[in-house]
């Protein structure tokens, strides 16, 4: 581990994340929901709190009111979700969580296209995955959209989103 990332780890280790995990999706019920199932077992299993889970229609509206809701609140430091990232008509997530943030993170998005790639190639293209800041200065929330398939969750969740965490969480807390 390199100098700098040790100084990280060891000032970040004792930040616990409150999570919400919202799973966006016409057809999926909470059975089906392998994907928020998957998001919320990783958060756990890395100590973190998952404050509040739920699944929504590809609907902007409803997204919109329950984000606002979140970012107005003190029950999550951190949201992610899972689905309508894509190109569809009905895939609405992004342009929704867009205009939440006050802070984008386009590394993450381009990060995760790039590891997509290595796992599906050409396809990756269709990720719109985004991540950034949110909410009044007082009380930032990290905002994460991925895609809904649990093998991408997997994937954003291992590679990007768990190894800095806490880290992320300190920064915004400043």
């Amino acid at each position: 581990m390199a100098y700098e990332q040790h100084i990280h780890a060891a000032a970040d280790s004792g930040v616990i994340a409150r999570c919400a995990v919202i799973t966006l999706s016409d057809t999926r019920d909470e059975l089906m929901d392998t994907s928020g199932r998957s998001i919320r077992t990783m958060l756990e299993q890395n100590g973190h709190k998952v404050t509040r889970y739920a699944i929504l229609p590809d609907e902007p509206q409803k997204l919109s009111t329950l984000l606002d809701e979140l970012l107005a609140s003190q029950e999550a430091d951190v949201i992610l979700t899972n689905g309508g990232t894509g190109i569809s008509k009905r895939d609405n997530t992004i342009a929704v969580i867009e205009s939440k943030l006050t802070i984008q993170l386009p590394g993450f998005g381009e990060l995760f296209r790039m590891l997509s790639w290595e796992q599906i190639g050409s396809g990756a293209m269709l990720s719109r995955a985004v991540g950034g800041v949110a909410g009044i200065p007082a009380h930032r929330k990290l905002i994460f959209a991925m895609p809904g398939s649990t093998k991408a969750v997997d994937l954003a969740m291992t590679k990007l989103i768990l190894p800095e965490l806490k880290h992320l969480l300190s920064e915004i807390r400043k």
